[in-house]
C-alpha cells in the first residue's frame, strides 16, 4: 500500500482531509418510523449507490469513497436503524429489521432501484435485499462479507469486544475495536475513534447493545443466514472483496460466495483488514467504478 493510499500529502489523514472537497449533504429522514441519519453526495439523477456499514457503525465509514464515485453516482451512506446517529427503537435488529429500513429509506429518497455497497453486516444485509427486492437491486460490492457462515469464536469476539467498548467508552476500549477493523496502526485515525466513541457514550446506545449484537446470538445468526440456495439464487452482479488480512470466518465467506453467487467476481486486496475500502481507498475505489460502469 503506497504512502498516498492512506495518508494526505501533508502526511495526516482524518475524515475531514476525505470531504473537504466534496459537495455532500447530511441530513435526516423518517424511515420506517426511524429517524435516520444520512450523506449524500452527487447528482439526483444518477444511478444509485447505496452504502451499509457494519455491525454498531456508521456512515463515515465510507468518507474515502464518497468523492471519486459520487462523480459517477448519486451515493447514499446511511446509519442504519439502531446504529450511529440514527434512532434507536427498543427492539431487535434482524436482518428483515434491516432490510425493512433500507427499503423505507430508499423510498423516502426517491430512489427506485440502486446498486448497494456494504460492509460485513451490511453486505449480509445487502445479500438479502438483493433476494427480498430483486427489482431494486443493480448490483453489489460486498467487503467482508458475512451471512454464510458463523462461528462461535467470532461471534463471541464481536460480542465481548462491543459490550466491553459501550459498558466503558474510554479510547483505549474504542481503539481496540478498530485493531480488528484495519490492518495499519496509522489509518486508525483519531477522529475516526472519536466519532465512534460519541457514539458509544450516547445513553441510548447503551440500552440497545443487546438488540444490535443479537445476530451474535448463534440461535438468532442460525435462522438469518442466507442458505448457499438462497446465495446462488441472487440475480445481481457482484463484486465480492477478498481481504487478506481479516479473520479466517470473512477470508472464507468472500471467497465461498463469490463462488456461489452466479454472476460475482473476486478482488484480492492482500494487504487490508476489514475496510478495504476504508484501508486503500485508490485500489478500491479504481475497481467499484470499473465493475459498476462495467468495465
Amino acid at each position: 500500500m503506497t504512502e498516498q493510499a492512506t495518508t494526505t500529502s501533508a502526511g495526516y489523514r482524518s475524515i475531514w482531509t476525505e470531504l473537504r472537497d466534496v459537495a455532500f449533504t447530511q441530513a435526516w429522514v423518517k424511515a420506517d418510523g426511524v429517524s435516520t441519519r444520512y450523506v449524500e453526495a452527487g447528482p439526483k439523477d444518477a444511478p444509485a449507490i447505496v452504502m451499509l456499514h457494519g455491525t454498531g457503525g456508521h456512515w463515515e465509514t465510507f468518507v474515502s469513497n464518497l468523492g471519486p464515485l459520487s462523480k459517477h453516482f448519486r451515493c447514499v451512506a446511511v446509519d442504519m436503524v439502531g446504529s450511529g446517529f440514527s434512532e434507536k427503537p427498543d427492539y431487535d435488529y434482524e436482518i428483515a429489521v434491516y432490510v425493512r429500513h433500507v427499503a423505507a429509506i430508499m423510498d423516502e429518497l426517491g430512489v427506485e432501484k440502486a446498486s448497494l455497497m456494504g460492509t460485513s453486516l451490511g453486505s449480509w444485509v445487502a445479500a438479502r435485499f438483493a433476494l427480498t427486492h430483486p427489482d431494486r437491486t443493480e448490483k453489489l460490492v460486498l467487503m467482508s462479507p458475512a451471512g454464510l457462515i458463523a462461528t462461535a469464536g467470532n461471534m463471541a469476539r464481536v460480542r465481548a469486544e462491543r459490550t466491553r467498548a459501550v459498558e466503558n467508552p474510554d479510547w483505549d476500549s474504542i481503539k481496540a475495536i478498530f485493531e480488528n477493523l484495519i490492518a495499519e496502526e496509522r489509518n486508525r485515525i483519531p477522529d475516526m475513534i472519536a466519532l465512534r466513541q460519541a457514539i458509544y457514550r450516547l445513553p441510548k446506545t447503551r440500552e440497545v447493545i443487546d438488540h444490535v449484537l443479537i445476530l451474535q446470538d448463534a440461535e438468532v445468526r442460525e435462522r438469518n443466514l442466507l442458505t448457499e440456495e438462497e446465495w446462488a439464487a441472487i440475480e445481481a452482479p457482484a463484486l465480492v472483496i477478498a481481504s487478506g488480512k481479516d479473520h479466517n470466518e470473512y477470508r472464507s465467506t468472500a471467497r465461498q460466495v463469490a463462488g456461489i453467487i452466479p454472476n460475482a467476481e473476486v478482488l484480492e486486496m492482500p494487504h487490508v483488514r476489514h475496510w478495504p475500502h476504508f484501508e486503500d481507498p485508490d485500489t478500491f475505489n479504481a475497481a467499484v467504478l470499473g465493475f459498476l460502469q462495467g468495465r
